[in-house]
């Protein structure tokens, strides 16, 4: 699984112009399911998420998690992170899981991080989302696991 991830002092999901997805302080999580991943993948990758330190300590240093902070995760889907963009000017996506599995796999990475005691809010597999946040840092990474 792919990921890229922001960390933001907010962040919020609109589907035609209605909120359906809102966090304060933590981490947008953009996420993708490859072709060949299973849940052992996302599970792994969910728990890497939850104790990545990428908070400030009160020294000012990244030295906490979502785990120390309690802060939240905007969890979307976004099968555009397997874009390859080898050949020619349009990207390719066949590296992407199929839909349904990316959208089981997008399931239990959320689940995951739930069971963790993360605070999650979605955004809805396949919909044509409108994403916002506030980049805090900008601190922005990109896994994969």
């Amino acid at each position: 699984m792919r990921a890229l991830i922001q960390r933001v002092s907010e962040g919020s999901v609109s589907i035609a112009g209605r909120e359906v997805a809102r966090i304060g302080p933590g981490l947008v999580i953009l996420v993708c399911a490859m072709r060949g991943d299973d849940e052992e993948n996302a599970r792994l990758l969910a728990e890497k998420i939850h104790k990545l330190r990428v908070f400030a300590d009160e020294r000012g240093r990244m030295n906490r998690s979502l785990a120390d902070t309690g802060g939240a995760a905007l969890v979307v889907s976004q099968f555009t992170l397997a874009a390859d963009t080898s050949r020619g000017n349009r990207p390719g996506f066949s590296a992407a899981a199929p839909p349904e599995e990316g959208r089981r796999l997008y399931e239990h990475f959320s689940a995951r991080l739930r069971h963790l005691g993360c605070p999650v809010q979605t955004g809805v597999f396949g919909a044509d989302m409108a994403v916002r946040l506030t980049n805090d840092g900008p601190i922005t990474i990109w896994m994969e696991r």
